[in-house]
């Protein structure tokens, strides 16, 4: 096992990243920018290293300076948690040379699955299925032809893109050129690739998720689904598992193409495969994420393994410390992701001192934050400031767990997104777990008229 870890990262990830090492009794090295002088990670890390000024690409992005300090601090190994350079594949590579362990895929795995086109390409050839689409990236005149074979409407995305960026759906052939060069604009701006695809656009899908583990000596498992369908603008809000819309029959077969798909990338470490499941229960691969999930704990509630630990294992060269055979799904966990942005005022991002903080607690319930009474939330970063996950027995008991715990949270000195979250909890259609990815759009105006105090 290591003997020290850097952590690359910042915020409740880094936090969860510490907690893990110091039960495997490894010494963990934070990095911080000035305007992180202060964070929790920074003061619960055995060393911590100041890495340059407030910008993230003059600090979190720096791989010159991130690398210098776990060089210099003697660590064995870099954790880069999620976002920042969790994805950079050339970040990996130097870790390499620098004789540091990335805690995560090779380089080439990275550079191979964060090309979407290039993944879906490897998903084809090994049968597992994908969004009937382009085969590669393409100009505008190939994307009239493939739109115009698949039909209306498309979606033109990046094929280095995430989060949303660099997307765009296509209604009519006339809206294309504008909406191409548009998507081509903000991929060259976000990720420095202007590479482009084309898929048909699943109507009203449900976005499911399996995480899997794969380990050095070829042993690959599953670990069941998440279901992330209740997001804004392609980012998530809500997760649970299990999914309401998936048979004992589908969830079997989509593991097993989980599995294949982690086989065919040669994958080593904690990673996801995403699908879009449509509405007659077909369901498509649309990428890779080959890294830990914001939304990880959900998994560790339903399986009751430790993913963090499991990751940190698998780098360290050991094997999985489950088979498929062994891993069961327990009752139901649910996630909601509280941002310091106000829904009533466009999301608009709303960080803040913390004036006062209750975090709720009892029976199944969790929360991953980096804050704390006083705490400066730095405008500069996520808005992500806290996770409240919560198991129970049954989805319904899950859903009255999560209501209660928002009602018990409190963080005065920054609108966040928990109200929203709690009247989500309420809405008929999510009670009752009907709902796809356009949930929100669709019943955000008639959950923002709602009143705080909602009877149900």
């Amino acid at each position: 096992m290591f003997r020290r870890v850097l952590i690359a990262n910042r915020g409740e990830i880094a936090v969860r990243i510490i907690r893990a090492c110091r039960e495997l009794e490894i010494e963990t090295v934070a990095v911080y920018s000035v305007a992180d002088r202060d964070a929790l990670h920074v003061q619960l890390a055995t060393r911590a290293v100041c890495i340059g000024p407030a910008r993230a690409a003059e600090s979190y992005l720096n791989q010159a300076a991130i690398l210098t300090a776990a060089v210099e601090t003697g660590c064995d190994a870099v954790h880069p948690g999620y976002g920042f350079l969790s994805e950079n594949p050339d970040f990996a590579d130097l870790c390499a040379k620098c004789g540091l362990k990335f805690i995560g895929p090779s380089g080439d795995v990275i550079r191979q699955m964060g090309s979407k086109a290039a993944a879906k390409a490897l998903m084809r050839r090994s049968g597992v299925p994908v969004v009937p689409g382009s085969e590669g990236a393409v100009d505008l005149e190939e994307a009239r032809r493939v739109a115009d074979e698949v039909g209306y409407p498309v979606l033109v995305k990046a094929s280095a893109g995430g989060g949303g960026r660099g997307m765009r759906r296509v209604d009519r052939p006339e809206d294309l050129p504008a909406l191409f060069q548009a998507a081509q604009s903000e991929a060259v701006a976000c990720f420095g690739n202007g590479e482009l695809y084309v898929e048909k656009l699943i109507l009203h899908p449900r976005h499911i998720e399996f995480q899997i583990l794969a380990d050095s000596q070829g042993n690959v498992i599953h670990l069941g689904e998440r279901d992330c369908s209740i997001q804004r603008k392609n980012q998530k809000l809500i997760e649970e598992s299990p999914s309401r819309a998936l048979t004992p029959q589908l969830r079997e077969e989509m593991g097993q193409a989980a599995v294949r798909a982690a086989r065919a990338a040669h994958y080593e470490s904690a990673g996801t495969i995403e699908f879009v499941l449509d509405e007659d229960r077909r369901f498509y691969f649309i990428e890779m994420n080959t890294r830990i999930q914001v939304e990880h704990p959900v998994t560790e509630f339903v399986t009751g393994l430790d993913l963090m630990r499991e990751q940190l294992r698998i780098a360290a060269g050991l094997p999985l410390s489950v088979g498929q055979e062994e891993v069961r799904l327990s009752g139901c966990a649910m996630e909601c992701r509280i941002n310091a942005e106000d829904p009533r005022e466009g999301f608009r991002p709303s960080p803040g001192r913390v004036e006062f903080l209750h975090l709720p607690g009892g029976p199944g319930v969790r929360v991953d934050t980096a804050l704390f009474g006083g705490y400066q939330m730095p405008p500069y970063y996520d808005s992500l400031c806290a996770k409240v996950v919560v198991w129970a027995p049954t989805r319904l008991e899950a859903v009255r767990r999560m209501r209660r715990a928002l009602e018990e949270l409190m963080i005065q000195g920054m609108v966040t997104t928990a109200e929203l979250c709690h009247l989500i909890l309420y809405q008929p259609d999510f009670v009752k777990g009907q709902y796809h990815t356009g949930f929100l759009e669709e019943n955000l105006e008639t959950l923002m008229a709602w009143d705080c105090g909602t009877e149900g």
